[in-house]
């Protein structure tokens, strides 16, 4: 069980779990102390993944991928989902669908990728997946919760597994292991910038493995299992090459 801990705007913690039926949420009843409340769980029939983000606000972002059978040998009906949590230990809102990018495609969009999250220096909400094509599809939400449709990043050969962050200033980056061994990198150059593709990074990564952290002010530093020894390499902008941690 993956847990995913955020900091709400009163101090406690919150602990979020991806669990048969939907999302296991515990909270901490005070700052530092001892005892949670919980398992509380939040209902989602079908979520096979989930990851968790929280806007400068402190309010978090729940999004993750649906998949329901359709029953007849027709192809599962497949979406990315999303709620939000304003206050600790609070209700979230209904879940919401924000479809795929093949709406009209279901053999497609079976091939959607678990998604991952980042919100920016303006407040703006971006969920990325990998698509039908290989390639890296995203959804972005307005500072006022108005939907964008989904746009075509392009890429390709993109494993799944995408990691995405942004810095303390809003900077977002995102990394898409991929094949040939290499991931692809898009980023923010500045806080508010369109968001541009970057140098592919030299990695042959495990699907699923990679993680990305604010290691120190302004910089993100991304971490994948290699996809043959399975050793832990870190990678940041300002490094030549990925360095090997053991593992």
């Amino acid at each position: 069980m993956a847990l995913r801990l955020l900091r709400g705007k009163d101090d406690r913690l919150t602990a979020y779990a991806l669990v048969a039926g939907g999302v296991a949420r515990w909270t901490e009843d005070r700052p530092a102390g001892p005892e949670w409340t919980g398992p509380w769980l939040i209902e989602a029939p079908g979520l096979v993944s989930l990851t968790v983000a929280q806007s400068a606000e402190g309010y978090a972002h729940l999004v993750g991928l649906r998949r329901r059978p359709d029953g007849a040998g027709r192809p599962a009906r497949i979406d990315i989902v999303h709620a939000t949590q304003f206050q600790s230990g609070r209700p979230l809102t209904a879940w919401h669908s924000l479809g795929t990018p093949h709406p009209k495609d279901p053999r497609k969009a079976e091939r959607t990728g678990a998604p991952a999250m980042a919100v920016d220096s303006s407040g703006a909400l971006r969920v990325f997946v990998r698509n039908a094509g290989g390639g890296v599809s995203a959804r972005r939400q307005d500072p006022k919760g108005t939907w964008e449709r989904w746009t075509d990043w392009k890429g390709t050969d993109v494993l799944g597994g995408l990691s995405a962050a942004a810095t303390a200033d809003g900077r977002l980056e995102l990394l898409a292991p991929a094949g040939k061994g290499a991931a692809l990198r898009w980023y923010q150059p500045t806080p508010g910038a369109a968001p541009k593709r970057g140098e592919d990074v030299p990695a042959d990564a495990r699907p699923d493995s990679a993680a990305v952290v604010e290691t120190s002010p302004g910089t993100l530093t991304h971490y994948w299992r290699d996809a043959d020894s399975g050793e832990l390499l870190a990678w940041r902008p300002d490094v030549p090459a990925p360095a090997p941690l053991g593992g």
